[in-house]
């Protein structure tokens, strides 16, 4: 690949004033809009929890606001609060799946990534340019003692990656003195999270070995990061080409890495044993860009924000309006709306004009839109709102706070449990007991036989085929209810299947009765069920199905809710 020439960084250039690249607040910016973002960062920051008085401190606002915008993100659905800490929430990845929805990367280029993982044995990832940082939109991680700890949209200097070099072939003046003026402002890197710090500062042998770097992957195609990021790590990384006019090859849409660490590779062997498989798995992704027509528009939304008028008809002063209809314009993007026009995003969200406009400039001030003429698209950056820690969100975390919410409406006991392997054992991944006297005595982890459990019933109803219905030697009697025959448990299940629900009496003790309902993820299947158990005498197979089950069913959904938008862009672990 030919050589590209460099621009050479201007000494005497003013560096940008701020993040966003541009200087002061803009006049007509909305500023609860700007403090509630620096509000969902510090929670990012802080890895998705922090207390208000905490927020108070990081953000330096006061506590009367933080308290207005953390109880605007709550009724949003975008921050929870346990007693006085602030927690982020999974509805709040619809911000960051906007933008990947929109950029189309990870939909096209995942599976290749994925199986480009499972044959090298090693962790993949893609990654996109933000300014003079590199941010990562997808991750295929191995499991192992010692794995990788990046999330989607973790934010790394571009000095320190095998990414870095290949993005920066394509800065020019400008971004070259951005990013000498935040080596000086940060020479030990303590604004980049996701990475150790250094322990002394950068020096001018740093940028010259960066710069010397670039030009290399400007004429290797390929560049390499050699425990730069921490001792151990080592990474190979190729650039991803977008289709450019008349068929041509365009810029680097996002760059494909390989990465190890020195116990299984060094970066010499990552480059000669693993790149020529990873530049076959790049042309793959390529055809794939060059290939795929772009997305047919749908029917654009509408009135997103109405609902934000009841919102503060409801709570009055403590709900701040010009911030939730703010960030309801983020989520006007998608796969079929990459860009629109001021027009376009007053007509979907509902809002004025002028009240779009004023968010849309806020969120170029702030680095999370770019603009292109009369047209708008989102950046990298609104990744840092929230998406890396709640990236690695498991399905007992997003259930959790929804146990706890029907524990104290129901005062039951409730409990999550996912089907094992063999499909023979429920295992119980989440549970809220109640404080009662006598009380279901089970704890996370606990494994119970599937066929006498409602839980197991309303898994094994939509268990695959591969999970065999336990042999007739293994239905026991645990007490004189419990069902001991394949035809019999059959039936139940076709039952489970068509009613939603599995009540199970006195089966797998005496005088315990449980009712199950299922978790669906994104595709339909199953994935885990939701129940309350409790005594017999406290409530009648009837009751629980014309009082307890409602509940159930409403908690379910809340869950799945939460549970889809989380695993759009990511994996979510169902233990």
């Amino acid at each position: 690949m030919p050589a590209k020439p460099m621009p050479e960084p201007q000494e005497g250039a003013a560096p940008p004033a701020d993040e966003s690249g541009q200087g002061g607040v803009p006049g007509e910016a909305v500023t609860p809009l700007v403090r509630g973002i620096a509000v969902l960062r510090e929670l990012t920051e802080a890895g998705g929890t922090l207390s208000l008085s905490g927020l108070e401190r990081a953000t330096g606002l006061a506590r009367s606001t933080v308290d207005r915008i953390t109880a605007t993100l709550a009724r949003m659905g975008y921050v929870r609060f346990d007693g006085r800490d602030v927690h982020l929430s999974p509805r709040l990845m619809e911000l960051g799946n906007a933008y990947l929805s929109a950029l189309r990367l990870p939909a096209l280029l995942a599976p290749h990534a994925d199986a480009l993982a499972d044959e090298l044995d090693e962790s993949v990832s893609l990654a996109v340019a933000d300014l003079d940082g590199i941010r990562f939109i997808h991750q295929a991680t191995r499991r192992r003692a010692m794995s990788l700890s990046f999330r989607i949209g973790d934010l790394l200097p571009a000095e320190r990656t095998a990414p870095g070099p290949l993005f920066a072939t394509e800065w020019t003046a400008t971004d070259w003195q951005r990013w000498r003026h935040r080596r000086r402002a940060d020479p030990r890197d303590l604004s980049f999270t996701a990475v150790p710090p250094r322990r002394h500062g950068a020096d001018a042998r740093d940028d010259e070995t960066f710069r010397r770097r670039t030009q290399e992957a400007s004429a290797n195609g390929w560049s390499v990061d050699d425990q730069l990021i921490e001792p151990g790590l080592v990474a190979v990384s190729v650039p991803v080409r977008a289709p450019g006019a008349d068929g041509g090859i365009g810029g680097t849409a996002c760059v494909a890495s390989v990465v190890s660490h020195t116990s299984r590779h060094t970066a010499h062997h990552l480059r000669t044993t693993l790149l020529p498989r990873l530049r076959s798995a790049v042309r793959a992704m390529e055809r794939d860009l060059r290939n795929t027509p772009p997305s047919e528009p749908g029917p654009p939304p509408s009135d997103l924000a109405r609902w934000t008028g009841a919102s503060k008809q409801q709570l009055g002063r403590e709900f701040i309006e010009s911030l939730a209809r703010g960030l309801t314009v983020l989520t006007v993007f998608g796969e079929d709306r990459p860009e629109l026009t001021l027009t376009e995003v007053a007509r979907a969200t509902g809002l004025a004009r002028a009240t779009a406009r004023r968010a849309l400039i806020t969120y170029d001030h702030l680095g999370l839109v770019a603009t292109t003429g009369r047209t708008f698209t989102l950046t990298p950056r609104v990744l840092a709102l929230g998406f890396p820690p709640l990236s690695r969100t498991s399905l007992p975390e997003i259930a959790q706070p929804h146990l706890a919410d029907l524990t104290s409406r129901i005062h039951e006991s409730t409990s999550l449990a996912v089907l094992s392997h063999s499909g023979e054992e429920i295992q119980y991944t989440a549970r809220v007991a109640t404080a009662r006297v006598m009380s279901v005595n089970i704890t996370v982890g606990t494994r119970l036989p599937a066929y006498a459990t409602a839980m197991g019933r309303v898994l094994l109803a939509d268990a695959p085929p591969s999970v065999p219905l336990p042999r007739p030697e293994d239905l026991r009697a645990l007490t004189p209810h419990t069902i001991t025959d394949n035809e019999t448990l059959e039936r139940f299940l076709t039952s489970v299947r068509s009613q939603g629900y599995a009540l199970v009496d006195e089966e797998l003790e005496e005088g315990l009765r449980s009712l199950a309902v299922p978790i669906r993820d994104r595709s339909g299947r199953v994935v885990a069920a939701l129940n309350t158990a409790m005594h017999a005498s406290r409530h009648t197979p009837e009751e629980c199905v014309t009082d307890l089950l409602p509940e159930l069913t409403t908690t379910a959904t809340r869950i799945q809710k939460d549970l889809h938008t989380a695993s759009r862009f990511t994996r979510v672990p169902t233990s």
